[in-house]
C-alpha cells in the first residue's frame, strides 16, 4: 500500500482533503492508497442527511465550527485536531470485502500496541467495548474510498454540543451517553499524536508517494468546484417549520419560522398581544436573513418592536424566537 504525502504542512479545510480522496481515485493508477489528516474543528454530515436535523447550527457558528458534507452515506461526525481522519483507496469494487479487509488492518494495528480492539457492526472499530473509529465508504470510477475518524484525544464534550439539536436536555443527555460509549486512544495508551500516527504509517504502508504541485492544483479544482458548493453542502435540506412558544409582559406568543438552510423564508406571529401596527411590516424586516441570534439582533437594530406590537420590547422578541 502507498502512503500519500503532501508537499506541505499546514492545515487544509475538511472538503480539501475529501477531493484529495477523489483526485486519487480519478486520477491515479489502480493501486492501495492510505493517508492521514488532522483538520481544525469541524462537522461532516453524510452524503444523504439533513443538516438542521443533525448540526447545532448556531453553537457551531458561535464556536467557528466548519461544516462540510461527504460523499459517503452514514451518520454526522465532529472532528478536531485531535481526531485523526484515516482514508483508504482502492481498486476492490466489493464493499464488504473492502471493509472487512481495510479495517481488519487498523485493528491488528491497535492490538500490536496492545489495545482489545475488534471490528463490530457495520463500520465501527470498538476498544473494551467501546467506540474508537467510525468509518463509512463509497464507490468512484471503478474504485472503493473508505474513509474514517481515529478518536485520539478528542473533545467529547464539545463533540455533542456541535452535533445535537440546540436542546439543553438532549445536550446533557447526548454527554452522558457518548462518555458511555465512546473512546480517545489517550485513554488507553501513553504515545503521543505523532508517534502514534508514526507506528500506523509503518505497519499499513509499504511505500511513499508525494503528491505534486500539479496535484495539489487539481485537488483544489475538484474541492472548488464540488465539496465547497453551497448546493452539494446544503441542498438536500427542505424547508421546514420551527414552533417558538413563550410567555413575555406583551402576553402569550407562539411564532412559526419557516426555514431553508437556516434562511428564515416564512414567519408567522400568534397570540394574545395587542397590536399596534400590522405585525407584517416588522416580519419582513427578518425574512430572507440567517436564523442566528446576532444576525437578528443587527437586523432589529434601528426597528422598535414596541411600534408594532404593546409591550413587545426587542430583547423579549429575540428571547422568544431563540429560546
Amino acid at each position: 500500500m502507498k502512503y500519500v504525502n503532501y508537499p506541505f504542512e499546514e492545515t487544509k479545510r475538511l472538503s480539501f482533503y475529501l477531493a484529495t480522496e477523489e483526485f486519487l481515485a480519478r486520477q491515479y493508477p489502480k493501486d492501495e492508497y492510505f493517508f492521514m489528516w488532522q483538520v481544525n474543528p469541524t462537522v461532516i454530515i453524510g452524503r444523504n442527511q439533513l443538516i438542521d436535523n443533525e448540526v447545532n447550527i448556531e453553537y457551531a457558528k458561535k464556536h467557528n465550527i466548519e461544516l462540510y458534507r461527504r460523499k459517503s452515506g452514514g451518520g454526522c461526525v465532529y472532528a478536531d485536531f485531535s481526531n485523526i481522519m484515516f482514508s483508504f483507496i482502492t481498486p476492490n469494487f466489493n464493499k464488504d470485502f473492502v471493509f472487512k479487509t481495510y479495517l481488519s488492518r487498523i485493528v491488528n494495528i491497535l492490538k500490536d500496541l496492545g489495545l482489545n480492539a475488534y471490528f463490530s457492526g457495520r463500520n465501527d472499530i470498538m476498544i473494551d467495548d467501546l467506540k474508537v473509529s467510525g468509518n463509512a465508504f463509497y464507490q468512484l470510477n471503478s474504485k472503493s474510498v473508505v474513509h474514517g475518524t481515529m478518536l485520539y484525544n478528542t473533545d467529547l464534550e464539545e463533540m455533542v454540543k456541535a452535533i445535537t439539536p440546540d436542546n439543553e436536555k438532549l445536550l446533557s443527555r447526548g454527554i452522558d451517553s457518548v462518555r458511555k460509549r465512546v473512546t480517545n486512544i489517550r485513554d488507553h495508551l501513553d504515545i503521543s499524536i505523532e508517534d502514534f500516527k508514526a507506528f500506523i504509517k509503518k505497519n499499513i504502508a509499504d511505500e511513499d508517494i508525494t503528491l505534486t504541485d500539479e496535484d495539489i492544483k487539481q485537488i483544489e479544482e475538484i474541492e472548488a468546484t464540488s465539496y465547497l458548493i453551497d448546493q452539494f453542502i446544503f441542498g438536500k435540506n427542505p424547508n421546514y417549520t420551527m414552533i417558538k412558544k413563550g410567555k413575555v409582559k406583551a402576553g402569550l406568543f407562539e411564532v412559526s419560522l419557516e426555514l431553508k438552510n437556516n434562511i428564515i423564508k416564512k414567519m408567522n406571529i400568534l397570540g394574545d398581544y395587542f397590536i399596534i401596527k400590522d405585525e407584517d411590516e416588522l416580519v419582513k424586516t427578518l425574512i430572507n436573513k440567517e436564523y442566528d441570534k446576532e444576525t437578528v439582533k443587527a437586523a432589529l437594530e434601528d426597528i422598535n418592536v414596541n411600534d408594532y406590537i404593546y409591550e413587545l420590547t426587542t430583547e423579549d422578541f429575540i428571547d422568544l424566537l431563540f429560546k
